[in-house]
């Protein structure tokens, strides 16, 4: 059972794998029923604050996971931050390395913010280059992702 701070790390406040960079944000969405209230966020590994959040809006869990994302690659352009970003969303890794959002979700009036939000993100993808590492949380390995809102 890892410890909260485990005794052998000094770079951070939560008990993370050792095989996990404290000098990372973790992001995750949460998204009740499908499509449904979605909502994401991003933490500080190094801290465990909460850096950004975002939501509740009508939308799906994989909008929400590549938005967190975005949003993180966005936030620490705009503060000069370096650091990793973990997302447990395969797809959505996928779909900010394609630099689109392949959502099926339907464009209706109940959408139609998210949707601005979406063409925000993917204009943010096309016209900046990033090197900010974006690393799979391996939840089966290390648990759930330090983001997750923890209502499974």
């Amino acid at each position: 059972m890892l410890a909260n701070p485990p005794d052998y790390r000094n770079d951070t406040v939560l008990p993370l794998p050792t095989d996990v960079r404290a000098d990372a944000w973790a992001v995750d969405a949460a998204c009740s029923g499908n499509p449904g209230p979605m909502e994401y966020r991003g933490i500080d590994l190094a801290t465990g604050e909460q850096v950004f959040h975002y939501g509740p809006v009508h939308g799906t869990n994989n909008i929400g996971e590549f938005l967190a994302i975005v949003h993180a690659l966005a936030l620490m352009e705009q503060r000069g931050i370096r650091k990793a970003v973990y997302s447990d969303s395969y797809n959505a890794i996928l779909w900010v390395n394609k630099r689109k959002c392949k959502t099926k979700l339907e464009l209706t009036p109940k959408t139609a913010e998210l949707y601005k939000v979406i063409a925000r993100a993917e204009r943010w993808l096309a016209t900046h280059s990033y090197s900010t590492p974006i690393i799979k949380w391996e939840t089966q390995k290390w648990g759930e992702v330090p983001a997750d809102f923890g209502r499974k």
